[in-house]
């Protein structure tokens, strides 16, 4: 504690500290100066008119194309269809903190349980003074909120560099949903490629449009995510014994230097010191894992609708897509540092191939889009990841027939 600055002389402890209640712990400014401290050393290059122009132009065509394809309608148009890396993560922050609170929350409630139950011992290391522990809980939350904000802040400036479209990241993240390109990322995306310009626009524009609009229709999408994230963070335990036998190992192998902080992160990162999950933990995980993948399947097939036979260069463009995914997915790296949550391609892929099948069942054009859309509209009506390798059977039991007179 001392070596943090405070000590039981200043009176800290018996100043009654509130511990800012009713403060969220990650401070949005926090996450932004963090983002953009991390994109200066990188290019970030203005938005000049002639990538607005392209921008919308792709849009306006991603628009068109996908219309017959979805029930979810168009949202008003909004203005500035081209952003910056910088405008997206100074339009996202806010949405992330929302998003990553409940798990930040999570964290120090079980670290101040291991306070609690060490009250004798922080009580004698303060020189005696009663109830030194409840003291020492804003501190310790002003302090866990300045390191998940700073390394979640990190984190957002390295999406910003990799992202092509505000909605890229496949969460609901905007409180105000739109659709916007980032020009930059996409020049770079399709560097090599040798595919036209206009047909890389348009298919990172179909992309995004399908997500805007699902997001937009589907309000209840974002509550979902931080309920199961809040499951999670709910679940988090500190097992101290646990956590001293680790060091104590790491230490005298080698493993671990206690005076090198680098050394510290590396085991943190490496999941050195990670408590095993509880079983509401992992269910809450396995329901994560399955809505990130249904979404991201949703945006492949029905970019695969409104491309097929309309984009020459469209198998190129998924593979290419796809083998960027897998090489480096940056939004699953964030949920698999801050949930040690691993989203398998596979699982995207066999989500994709579910609303195909549900699509098909269903009858295609003429009937299947209200039917597949129609999942979207409760999270007891999405599939389970046990209910996507037999389509029919889901449908099946999740449809109301028209006719109920044989159920009475």
């Amino acid at each position: 504690m001392s070596g943090f600055g405070f000590f039981p002389s200043d009176g800290f402890f018996n100043a009654g500290t509130t511990g800012g209640e009713g403060v969220p712990m990650l401070q949005p400014v926090v996450m932004r100066d963090a983002a953009r401290a991390f994109l200066a050393t990188h290019s970030d290059r203005p938005v000049g008119q002639n990538d607005a122009a392209k921008a919308k132009e792709a849009i306006d065509i991603a628009n068109t194309w996908i219309e017959a394809h979805t029930q979810f309608p168009a949202t008003v148009s909004n203005a500035d269809v081209a952003w910056s890396r910088k405008d997206w993560i100074d339009q996202s922050v806010n949405g992330w903190q929302k998003l990553v609170e409940p798990l930040a929350e999570g964290m120090v409630d079980a670290l101040g349980k291991v306070l609690k139950e060490m009250g004798p011992e922080v009580e004698a290391a303060t020189g005696g003074i009663p109830g030194a522990e409840a003291g020492f809980l804003p501190v310790m939350r002003s302090f866990m909120g300045q390191l998940i904000a700073t390394q979640l802040g990190q984190s957002i400036g390295t999406l910003s560099i990799s992202l092509t479209g505000s909605q890229d990241a496949a969460i609901p993240l905007f409180e105000k949903s739109g659709a916007h390109l980032i020009p930059q990322n996409i020049a770079i995306w399709g560097e090599g490629l040798e595919i036209p310009e206009q047909e890389i626009a348009i298919y990172m524009a179909l992309r995004e449009v399908a997500a805007q609009r699902l997001f937009a229709h589907t309000p209840w999408l974002a509550g979902y995510i931080r309920e199961l994230i809040q499951s999670f963070g709910s679940g988090i335990t500190v097992d101290i014994e646990s956590i001293q036998r680790q060091a104590e190992s790491a230490m005298s192998s080698g493993e671990l230097d206690i005076n090198n902080p680098e050394s510290i992160t590396l085991a943190i990162n490496q999941g050195m010191f990670q408590p095993e999950q509880s079983p509401s933990q992992s269910a809450a995980l396995a329901k994560l894992e399955t809505t990130f993948a249904l979404i991201e399947g949703w945006i492949d097939h029905i970019t695969q609708l409104a491309a097929t036979d309309r984009l020459p260069s469209l198998a190129a463009l998924q593979e290419s897509y796809r083998r960027a995914r897998i090489e480096s997915a940056p939004t699953q790296q964030l949920f698999a540092m801050l949930l040690g949550l691993h989203i398998s391609p596979r699982l995207t892929r066999e989500c994709s191939q579910f609303w195909n099948e549900i699509y098909s069942i269903s009858g295609g054009l003429e009937g299947g889009v209200e039917i597949r859309d129609h999942r979207w509209e409760d999270s007891a009506l999405l599939p389970t990841a046990q209910d996507l390798h037999d389509p029919a059977a889901f449908l099946a039991s999740t449809t109301v027939p028209d006719d109920l007179s044989g159920l009475i």
